[in-house]
Formats: structure tokens, C-alpha cells, sequence
């Protein structure tokens, strides 16, 4: 036990060792809280005065709920030497929580939020304040968990901090070798002496080292055999890197290096989040310091992608899912312009659905007034046109074959990369399942949809059906009236009227068989039967995903066994064989982890994906012509409509005509008026008219009467399929 006035530790109770000091977890005497208590070796005292001082100098400046707080400074009892007490970070740093096999492949997308969005906030406090860290590392950014449950990062360890402004450089080195600037490492790593002295912004390379290991789970520079192994290929990919790229990996000893300006398939990062992040490490990752970006343009575009919120959408046509980042103030247009950049699917072409009804968002509406979506409930992107399913993108990782040789470092080693690969496993299944499930809902809102679109169409040949009767009806009657009751002259227009009505009557019959044709697609065996939903692809009630996290919890118990006995360094006879047996185990359950990830998830997976290719295909070619009929419905009651016009205005013009005649004028084809009895036979003609003009007002009021039901009928219909946001 070891103490200060205020403060006591175990020495055995040790968080971390570091060159010139070492962290333990002590407490306070009085209130029993916990704290981190730093106390410097005899090392660190060989180090210059103003050196040893100056992270003491650095904490006192700083207070940023990012960065661990400093919240006394004291005398170990006994030796006299200098103590820093800091809050204490029960969860452990960053670099721990990378080190845990599910994250083999990098942070979750929002965990990984959370990491850069702290880290980003601690660093710019740094700034403000003048400082620089000279040594971010995932080791030296703490956890904890917040009020809210959610993780806090914070930076720690400053025993290389100094204060520095944007236009300052110095010359000393301190520093982790993997996250070494390439300058820095020439001289600290490869001892070559130059000239070159470093600014501030070599933090920037740190930190993007730093955020590609912790999107990815690996080091973005990697020679064969690992960077403290192969130190002069380290230092040729990281000066030789090409601006732009990311990553440089050897895979082969003298083998080439694999360039890559983007982030690998296996990432947990969404493809909108990725187009976000790639630039920024693209920019910090730059050798070349007049290249590299300043903090202040690396704080901007930080600072601008933690501020957007994110709508979830699937593109159900290719089987993809979609995380959309966008500021809030924003309209449909930059929502559908980020659509298109992610599915190709050109704005005019978009249709949205959401929770089974269609979605039309109207042009001044913000974002911020969306709908609330989530992966398993997103908006769906649909389109008329033919696309390719994409579905979802994956890397294939294969189980290691486990060599029998017993090696306590190998099988720890071995142990841990299997329970990261069947981690993986897990995740792939997961997004495999959800990405039917979505299908699935997806396929029966379409359903729905083409249902809609049908009746509307039917609705609109109905309405066209009962406008061309009444025309039909009427110019017959006003014929007969003309020719037959008055004797007068009938316009060549009246007659145009009735051949086009005649033809018309044709379409309208073709029409009508078409769309009694396309209703069968929808009963049992047409193209638009989900039956086969059911039966294709894995669902919920398969429980695949429950049975490889049986075997992966299996597997990590191994795991740790294994990494305790690591510990130890050598086993006694007994605890070997049963390290012997858990190895036979660990392979076993590997294998049934693949097999069952392989053939049941994967394999089932693309015979789903097949099937609903096909269907797809089918779905576009009956819902185009169903659009073509749609059109000619419309055109038909386009041209009925301009017939009822005119017979309406020939009906209008007909009093005159009648007056005209009445006043003694002789109609040149009429000689029946020329007789003794004109007056009377004139009246009964009248008289006649009247009574048929009277039917015809009662006939056109009843079928106006049954036009303004339907549009009534059609109104509603459109308004229980249109979810107005």
C-alpha cells in the first residue's frame, strides 16, 4: 500500500504502465472514491525540469468533459515524489475496447460516432488552448459511460504535451510508432538524423491512424510480419503512400504494396458515412505537411458531419440499405440528390414508401419533419424502371485451419481470431436476415401499391365508361331531333362527333378486357402472388443467427481460457490436456459455425436473392402496362370530354336555331314548312322538341349525378393511398 496526504493504492491494483510513470487505482481516505493515481518513475526524473513539470502545467489549463480531469497534485508519502490524481476511467481505453474479438472489424457505426465526435471535441479544446498531444493513440483515449448509458471518450496521458500554436515547430520526439508522423518516425523509429522540425498538425496523422484503426479494427499501414517487425517497409508505406490513399498493406514478405483509397467491405461503417469520413482521413493521412489539412478546416468538416442527423432508407429493387446523413434545415431535393448518389436512381424516378403507404413529401417540408425511421423501419426507394439486385456486400472470411501443435502464444493468437471471424459471422447473418425481412414487407407494400394504381385506373375507365354512354346517348338523340322533329340542316361537326364516339367505343372495349386480364395477376399463381415469400430465403423462426451465437459464446469461453493461460506461460500436465481438449472444441465449433454461416445464411440467402430478381423483372413488365393503360384510359376520357363539350355547346346553339326557323326563314331542304299548315305542324314539332329536350336535361342531370359520385369515390381512394407529409 502506498499513499499521499489525501490518497492510497495497491501497487498491485495497476490500470497501465508507461515508459516514465505508472497508473494505479486508488482511493480517497476520507470518501472511499475511486481514482486514477499516476506516479512517475525514476526515469522520469532524468527527464529535464521544465519537462517533468510541464503535463502538470498542461492539466491545470484544461477542463473539458473529453479530456480526463486533474484534480490534485501530491507527494507520494515515502519517496516525495510528484502524483497526479485523475478521474478514473473504469471501462479502460479505446485500444481495450478494439481488442475485444466483436470488434475485429471495427466499432459499430455508432460507437464509432461517438469515438471521433469525443475525440474531435477534445482535440479542439487542445486547441484552444494552445496545446498539442503529441501522442494520440487508442491506448491514451479513456471510456466511460455516461448518465444516458452511451460510451464517453476522453483523452489522457500528456507526459508528451507541450503548448504550441497552428504556426509554431519543434524538434523533440515523443510519440507510439504506429501512429508516428512519417517525419517524426525517420528519426525516432529508423534514427536518421535531418533537419526537419514538426508543427502541430501532426496530431492530424495521429488521429487519422487512430480513426481507421478504430473503424476497421486494424492498422491502416501494415508491412508483412506487422509494423515493429518490418520498421524500414513501415517507413516506406507511410512516406511512399500516394496522396489520396488510406491504407497500404504487404501481404507477402518483399511482396508489393495493395494500395486502397477506400475503406474495406468488412468496415461496420455505412456507405453515406464512409463518403463523409474517407475524405477526412484521405486529408489527415498526408505526409506532405503542406498538403495536410490545418485543425481548422479538419474541425469544419468534422464538426459538419456530427451536426446531420440520419435517415435510414432501403432501395427494395436492389436489396440495399441506405444511411443517409443530412442536415436537418434540409429539403426533399438534397434528400433525393443523396438518394440518387447512393442508388443511381434519378430523382424524377423516385418513389417513396413508408410503414405500407405511399410517401410524398412536399417541397419546403424540412427534413427534421420526416419521418422517424430506423434500420429495421426505413423509408423504401421504388422505381418503374428494371435495376440489377445488389443486395448486401460482404467480405468472405474463412476459419483459419487449426494447427494441432500445442503453443500457449499460437493458440491465444489462433483462439482470438476465430471468435473475431464467427463475431463476424454473427453480424453478416443479422444483415442477411433483415435484408429479407425488408424484402419481404417491402414486396407486399408493391403489392398494395400496383393494387391501388390499378383501381384508380378502373376507377378513372369507369367514370370515362358512363361519360362516353351519355355522349354516345346524346348526339344519337340530337341527330334524330335534327333530321326527323325540326327538318333543319345538321353541322358536319355533329356528324364528326359520332364517328369519333364510334371509334372510341372500340378502345373502350379493348380497355376494358386488358384490365380484366390484369386483375388475374393477383389471384392464386399470377405474377403478383407472395406466396413464394414464405418459402424462400431464412426468416425469423430459422433461429440461425440464435444458433451461431450459441457457438460463439462457446467459442469465446475458449477464448479466454485460452488467453489465461497465455498468462501463465506454461501449464501443468492436467491444465495442458484440457487446453488440448478445448483446442479439439474450438475447432469443432468453428467448423459448425461455417457451415451453418455458409450453407444455411449465405446459401439461402442467394436463392432468395435469385427468386426475387425474377420477380422483379415480372413485377416492372406488368406494372408498365398497367402505366400504358392508365394513359389511355386518361387520353380516352380526354377525348370524350372534348365531345361532351361540343355537343354542350351545340345543344346551346339550339333555341336560335329553332327561333330562326320559327321566324319565317324556309330552310332550303325543309319543303314541309312551305305548306298551308305550316303553324301547325310547326307547333307539334315544337311541342315534340320540348318533350325531347326535357328527357335529355333529365338523363344529362342523372348522369352527372353518377360522375360526381365517382369523382367522389376516386377522391377518397386517392386519399387513403396518399400519406401527405
Amino acid at each position: 500500500m502506498q499513499s499521499t496526504a489525501n490518497y492510497l493504492w495497491l501497487l498491485s491494483d495497476i490500470l497501465g504502465q508507461g515508459a516514465t510513470a505508472n497508473v494505479f487505482r486508488g482511493r480517497n481516505k476520507k470518501t472511499g472514491d475511486l481514482y486514477a493515481v499516476k506516479v512517475f518513475n525514476n526515469l522520469s526524473f532524468l527527464r529535464p525540469a521544465d519537462v517533468q513539470t510541464r503535463e502538470f502545467e498542461v492539466l491545470k489549463k484544461l477542463n473539458h468533459k473529453n479530456i480526463v480531469k486533474l484534480f490534485a497534485i501530491e507527494e507520494e508519502m515515502s519517496s516525495r515524489h510528484k502524483v497526479l490524481v485523475m478521474e478514473y476511467c473504469p471501462c479502460a481505453s479505446l485500444y481495450s475496447v478494439l481488442e475485444e474479438p466483436s470488434n475485429a472489424y471495427g466499432l459499430p457505426e455508432s460507437e464509432f460516432l461517438i469515438v471521433s465526435r469525443d475525440v474531435v471535441a477534445g482535440m479542439n479544446h487542445l486547441r484552444e488552448n494552445g496545446i498539442i498531444h503529441r501522442d494520440i493513440k487508442p491506448g491514451n483515449i479513456m471510456r466511460v459511460i455516461g448518465e444516458d448509458g452511451q460510451s464517453v471518450y476522453k483523452l489522457t496521458d500528456f507526459g508528451a504535451a507541450r503548448e504550441l500554436e497552428d504556426d509554431e515547430q519543434f524538434v523533440s520526439l515523443y510519440g507510439t510508432e504506429e501512429y508516428l508522423h512519417p517525419d517524426m518516425y525517420e528519426r525516432a523509429v529508423l534514427r536518421k538524423d535531418h533537419q526537419k522540425k514538426y508543427g502541430a498538425t501532426v496530431d492530424l496523422w495521429s488521429i487519422g491512424v487512430t480513426f481507421y484503426h478504430a473503424a476497421c479494427g486494424v492498422l491502416p499501414f501494415r508491412p508483412f510480419e506487422g509494423p515493429r517487425r518490418n520498421k524500414e517497409v513501415m517507413y516506406k508505406i507511410i512516406t511512399g503512400k500516394p496522396s489520396g490513399a488510406i491504407s497500404g498493406v504487404q501481404r507477402a514478405e518483399n511482396g508489393p504494396i495493395e494500395w486502397s483509397w477506400d475503406l474495406p467491405l468488412s468496415c461496420n461503417l455505412s456507405l453515406g458515412l464512409q463518403v463523409l469520413f474517407t475524405p477526412v482521413l484521405a486529408n489527415i493521412l498526408e505526409a506532405d505537411q503542406e498538403k495536410c489539412w490545418g485543425f481548422e478546416q479538419f474541425f469544419a468538416v468534422t464538426n459538419d458531419i456530427f451536426h446531420r442527423i440520419v435517415i435510414h432508407v432501403f432501395s427494395l429493387q436492389q436489396m440495399t440499405f441506405h444511411t443517409l446523413y443530412i442536415h436537418k434545415y434540409n429539403t426533399p431535393a438534397e434528400f433525393h440528390d443523396l438518394i440518387y448518389k447512393q442508388t443511381k436512381i434519378p430523382s424524377q424516378n423516385q418513389e417513396l414508401l413508408f410503414e405500407g403507404r405511399r410517401l410524398v413529401l412536399e417541397t419546403n417540408r424540412q427534413v427534421q419533419h420526416f419521418p422517424v425511421t430506423t434500420e429495421e423501419n426505413p423509408i423504401m426507394v421504388i422505381t418503374r424502371d428494371m435495376l440489377t439486385i445488389i443486395g448486401l456486400q460482404y467480405e468472405e472470411v474463412y476459419v483459419p485451419k487449426l494447427q494441432t501443435p500445442y503453443d500457449l502464444d499460437y493458440d491465444a493468437t489462433l483462439a482470438k481470431g476465430v471468435t473475431g471471424i464467427v463475431c463476424y459471422y454473427c453480424k453478416v447473418s443479422s444483415d442477411l436476415l433483415l435484408v429479407q425481412e425488408l424484402t419481404r414487407k417491402g414486396i407486399s407494400w408493391l403489392i398494395d401499391v400496383i393494387k391501388d394504381e390499378y383501381s384508380e385506373t378502373v376507377h378513372k375507365n369507369t367514370e370515362g365508361t358512363i361519360r362516353f354512354n351519355f355522349c354516345n346517348r346524346t348526339v344519337e338523340k340530337d341527330l334524330k331531333i335534327y333530321e326527323h322533329v325540326m327538318q333543319i340542316s345538321v353541322e358536319p361537326e355533329i356528324y364528326d362527333i359520332h364517328s369519333k364516339l364510334l371509334l372510341l367505343s372500340g378502345s373502350h372495349q379493348n380497355l376494358d378486357t386488358s384490365l380484366r386480364d390484369m386483375k388475374n395477376e393477383w389471384s392464386p399463381g399470377g405474377i403478383l402472388t407472395d406466396s413464394w415469400l414464405s418459402v424462400e430465403g431464412t426468416r425469423l423462426s430459422d433461429r440461425n443467427v440464435e444458433k451461431l451465437q450459441v457457438l460463439l459464446s462457446s467459442i469465446t469461453e475458449i477464448c479466454t481460457q485460452f488467453k489465461k493461460d497465455k498468462a501463465q506461460r506454461r501449464l501443468m500436465y492436467n491444465e495442458e490436456q484440457i487446453h488440448k481438449f478445448d483446442k479439439q472444441k474450438l475447432a469443432l465449433h468453428a467448423t459448425k459455425a461455417y457451415t451453418l454461416y455458409k450453407e444455411e445464411c449465405i446459401g439461402k440467402y442467394e436463392s432468395f436473392r435469385l427468386k426475387v430478381q425474377e420477380w422483379m423483372r415480372k413485377m416492372i413488365h406488368l406494372r408498365k402496362q398497367l402505366f400504358t393503360l392508365r394513359n389511355q384510359c386518361f387520353d380516352i376520357a380526354e377525348e370524350v370530354s372534348k365531345c361532351q363539350h361540343y355537343i354542350n355547346e351545340y345543344q346551346d346553339s339550339m333555341p336560335q336555331k329553332m327561333f330562326a326557323n320559327s321566324g319565317g326563314i324556309k330552310p332550303s331542304v325543309n319543303p314541309i314548312y312551305a305548306s298551308p299548315n305550316t303553324l301547325v305542324e310547326m307547333t307539334l314539332g315544337m311541342r315534340k322538341l320540348k318533350e325531347e329536350m326535357e328527357g335529355v336535361v333529365k338523363e344529362l342531370s342523372e348522369n352527372n349525378h353518377i360522375l360526381e359520385r365517382f369523382g367522389a369515390l376516386t377522391m377518397d381512394g386517392g386519399l387513403r393511398n396518399v400519406d401527405c407529409i
